[in-house]
């Protein structure tokens, strides 16, 4: 039951992190880029998340964890410079 449940899910966030990337590369605006950059790395981080419960190893975690600080910092940091034209002021 689980192997069959991570499969479907494994599926379903490669095919959400498909679609936020076809919107990161299409995407009309400045703002639905940053968006899908956002989502693009929540993605990741589930799909790491999964590989972790599949493979039993707790690095997985760790490095989901990372990947979720780094794309924080990121976005505040690009919706800043959209903001003021600069980061640090």
């Amino acid at each position: 039951m689980l192997s069959t449940a991570l499969t479907l899910a494994f599926v379903l966030v490669a095919a959400a992190f498909g679609i936020s990337f076809f919107r990161l590369i299409k995407g009309p605006s400045v703002p639905d880029r940053i968006l899908a950059l956002d989502t693009l790395y929540i993605d990741a981080i589930a799909l790491l998340v999964l590989l972790g419960i599949q493979l039993a190893s707790p690095l997985y975690f760790e490095a989901a964890l990372l990947i979720a600080l780094m794309g924080f910092v990121s976005t505040v940091a690009l919706c800043k410079f959209l903001l003021r034209g600069d980061i640090i002021e």
